[in-house]
């Protein structure tokens, strides 16, 4: 568990919105946090990548529409993909507990990105201290190695500690809570997942007659049993008849200009 609860903090680290090694935030935020990604690579390290899989796609559906505008973080996904996830695999409570479990833990990560935030405005003026005195050493420690050692610091520990004892007790500490808690997190876990669907539809559906293509798809998958290739297929026939063969819209008729001399 030592060397697990190393990994899966390495990969915090690397996932993190400030680490630049994974292509920047291409092959960091935007690939292995996702936590639909981080649930297979962490059900990979724990052992168990099924369950790792099954938590990471009920944890992706809630966090499916979070955006950051300007820095602005509701819920710190890099903790919920990688302890939270970590934590709601050794729970072994299902992906419901774990959701929620995801949801606490996401928005406790709120607090040590803000502390980041104010840590590198701290490293940003020494930056800039170490220009005017034209000290380029100084510049590259405080706007490049420091900030990072704050951000690995900040992303690692936590993750680390929180995996290797966590493993210890987490499932221990489940097994006790009273029914009624297990109960309520369980409802949470799935109800979060239709409100992050909700808020997605909600930002990409201008007219709400589109509704009838999610309804189609729900319908697909409930109802028909199809498969996620096939549901893919039928998609795709939708989305041909509807950007090909819709109606056009009515062109303005042009009115032309009255001559008032002819009038006469």
């Amino acid at each position: 568990m030592f060397i697990d609860a190393i990994l899966i903090g390495l990969l915090c680290y690397l996932g993190a919105l400030s680490s630049p090694w994974l292509l920047g935030l291409t092959g960091g935020w935007y690939l292995i946090t996702r936590p639909l990604v981080s649930g297979m690579l962490v059900g990979l390290i724990l052992g168990d990548m099924k369950t790792g899989i099954i938590i990471g796609v009920a944890v992706q559906a809630v966090y499916i529409a979070m955006v950051t505008p300007g820095g602005s973080m509701p819920a710190d996904l890099n903790f919920v993909a990688f302890p939270a996830i970590a934590l709601g695999i050794l729970s072994g409570q299902g992906p419901e507990v774990a959701v929620a479990l995801a949801a606490t833990i996401g928005i406790a990560g709120t607090i040590l990105f803000n502390a980041m935030m104010v840590l590198n405005s701290f490293w940003n003026h020494r930056a800039d201290v170490a220009l005017e005195r034209g000290d380029e050493r100084g510049l590259w420690l405080n706007s490049a190695l420091w900030p990072q050692a704050t951000n690995f610091v900040l992303r690692f520990v936590p993750t680390f500690v929180a995996v290797y004892f966590g493993a210890q007790y987490i499932s221990e500490f489940m097994d006790s809570l009273p029914k009624v808690v297990l109960s309520s997190m369980n409802v949470l876990g799935g109800i979060l997942p239709a409100v992050g669907i909700a808020i997605l539809l909600k930002q990409i559906i201008k007219n709400y007659s589109m509704l009838i293509y999610f309804l189609v798809g729900f319908v697909c998958i409930v109802f028909l049993k199809l498969n996620m290739v096939a549901l893919v297929i039928v998609g795709a026939l939708l989305a041909l008849i509807h950007y090909n063969y819709k109606p056009e819209p009515a062109q303005p008729v042009a009115v032309a200009p009255v001559d008032d001399e002819d009038e006469f």
